[in-house]
């Protein structure tokens, strides 16, 4: 019988202990480190993403749980290797918190959203050098090399804007878009060296996310779209090769491609 009991952060904290316990444990759970369970904690925060992306409320609760179930799990290896346990992860964001919102918590006011991001950062940069972190008067200083590297790459542009570094409109973004595609063109024709194709490449997603930037779009929410078009498109491609009788496999491109269009044309008149 299921239980349907209400449970409670606590709960899950001893549900987490119980699956790590050595003896009566889940043999999975307990073979687990903090770089075992870190894609997984990745993933689960790309979930979370993708729930809120489809608007799908109840699914959105469930893949939150599960994101909750990472931290209480770094949390509960944090607490067997004698390093911190949950309430100290609570106590610290609660901190953090207070401390980064003045304005809210304090007698600290801005005049505008502005000069409240500056204090933001004004106050990590504090934060960083309260650590005993080197200084870096860097505007770069404090991008971590943590974040997904879109992330990253969005984030680095962002600091160098705010010195002035940075396009003015779109167009000599898409104009420099070419360029770096023309580059990789290049490099595929001249040999096709993999560290040289790496680097092409990388510009050229690198000036992807600042195309992106500049247009207003979540580069990650767009990319998310994208695969879910393709997605969609693909299957019913798939469906149709079975209605007509030749598995998809058993085509050649140019029919696979014919296929695509047809699929297109559907998927356009369901949108």
């Amino acid at each position: 019988m299921s239980d349907t009991r209400q449970h409670d952060m606590a709960d899950l904290l001893a549900i987490m202990a119980r699956l790590r316990d050595p003896q009566n444990g889940c043999p999975w759970d307990v073979q687990q480190d903090f770089s075992t369970i870190a894609p997984y904690t990745i993933e689960e925060a790309y979930e979370v993403a993708d729930a809120i992306d489809r608007q799908d409320w109840p699914d959105l609760r469930d893949e939150l749980g599960d994101l909750l179930l990472q931290v209480v799990f770094h949390a509960q290896m944090a607490k067997e290797a004698g390093l911190f346990e949950f309430a100290d992860v609570a106590h610290a964001i609660s901190d953090k918190m207070i401390r980064r919102h003045p304005h809210v918590f304090g007698n600290e006011s801005y005049d505008d959203l502005d000069a409240q991001k500056q204090a933001w950062e004004d106050i990590k940069a504090a934060e960083r050098a309260a650590k005993g972190e080197q200084h870096d008067d860097s505007a770069l200083a404090g991008v971590s090399r943590g974040l997904p590297e879109w992330k990253r790459a969005l984030k680095l542009q962002e600091r160098a804007a705010k010195v002035g570094f940075d396009w003015p409109d779109e167009q000599p973004v898409l104009d420099k878009l070419l360029e770096e595609v023309e580059e990789v063109r290049a490099e595929f024709a001249n040999g096709r060296d993999k560290q040289r194709l790496q680097d092409e490449i990388g510009d050229v997603l690198f000036v992807m996310v600042n195309l992106a930037r500049h247009a207003g779009v979540d580069f990650s929410q767009a990319l998310r779209h994208a695969n879910s078009k393709f997605e969609r498109r693909f299957r019913h491609m798939e469906r149709i090769a079975h209605t007509d009788g030749k598995p998809l496999p058993e085509q050649d491109l140019a029919s696979q491609e014919a296929l695509w269009q047809r699929a297109k044309r559907l998927d356009d008149t369901a949108a």
